[in-house]
């Protein structure tokens, strides 16, 4: 039996920013199932899902032989971390759409086509789209995190708490705040919605 498969995650991280290349091999078998999962619980597809586990740990040798690593905390949620940034990531260069409904119970601009509309009404959509992403962008990370993962994402606030490691109210609690300063945010800079049109 290898020896390694006995040594703890930080004894085989240093192993492998020594040198010893089959110690990374030990994480990946050790950690990969629980990396996969917390991808694929945001993307929802399985070949996305495996591109990014790949992702994951190229990122995480690059992070190590770079003499970056923090042995502060622990590697599965070091690596998981990264995992779900590189998931949330993937959605920020999806440019997809959400359906975000505001405190009031209106929403920003609802999913739906209609053959009526106008090549103006259509470009003013895609503008306040391409503004709200931006706005989204000046969220806290907490808060941006979790409005991605629920609107773009479309995930429930138990899969948001699990592949974020928080309790389902730090979760709703989150998103709540998230909604009422991308609220005030379109309020300050006039992003006008109508709550007619916008209506569920």
């Amino acid at each position: 039996m290898n020896i390694t498969t006995q040594l703890s995650d930080s004894a085989l991280v240093t192993l492998y920013i020594a040198g010893t290349e089959n110690a990374f091999e030990q994480l990946v078998n050790r950690h990969k199932n629980k990396v996969y999962t917390t991808i694929y619980l945001i993307v929802k597809d399985s070949y996305t899902a495996e591109d990014l586990l790949q992702d994951t740990f190229i990122k995480a040798i690059h992070t190590m032989k770079s003499g970056r690593y923090n042995e502060e905390g622990k590697f599965s949620s070091w690596i998981c971390r990264i995992a779900h940034n590189l998931a949330i990531d993937y959605f920020r260069k999806e440019k997809r759409s959400p359906m975000i409904t505001l405190e009031d119970g209106s929403n920003v601009f609802n999913n739906l086509s209609f053959a009526e509309d106008s090549a103006e009404s259509l470009q003013i959509k895609e503008d306040t789209h391409t503004r709200l992403r931006e706005l989204i962008q000046t969220l806290p990370q907490a808060q941006r995190e979790v409005l991605m993962m629920r609107h773009y994402a479309d995930m429930s606030f138990q899969e948001i708490a699990e592949a974020t490691g928080v309790s389902i109210n730090t979760a709703l609690g989150r998103m709540r705040y998230a909604l009422i300063n991308l609220r005030k945010k379109m309020l300050n800079q006039s992003i006008t919605y109508d709550k007619n049109l916008y209506s569920e």
